[in-house]
């Protein structure tokens, strides 16, 4: 699913709980941005998908977009997705 900041790809799995991949594009920017947008998504997992999602493996890939983006951004663009795909 394509999100304005995010691609995001999912599918069960056997592991009996959720597990996440992420996909950080160089995309002509620093170590330091790379990290800083790793980060933040692995806190929203952390704080607002794990605990709430059925046995998946969800992939999530970053776009250039996602580096401008704040974190609220990042983190509703993941929520709205958790919403879409729970139907």
């Amino acid at each position: 699913m394509r999100r304005a900041h995010l691609d995001i790809f999912w599918t069960t799995n056997e592991a009996g709980h959720p597990r996440f991949g992420l996909v950080v594009a160089k995309a002509r920017e620093t170590g330091v941005a790379r990290n800083r947008l790793r980060r933040r998504l692995k806190e929203v997992w952390r704080r607002d998908l794990q605990q709430q999602l059925p046995a998946w493996d969800v992939v999530v890939r970053t776009r250039r977009e996602a580096y401008a983006a704040p974190f609220n951004l990042l983190r509703a663009d993941l929520l709205a997705w958790r919403e879409a795909s729970a139907g």
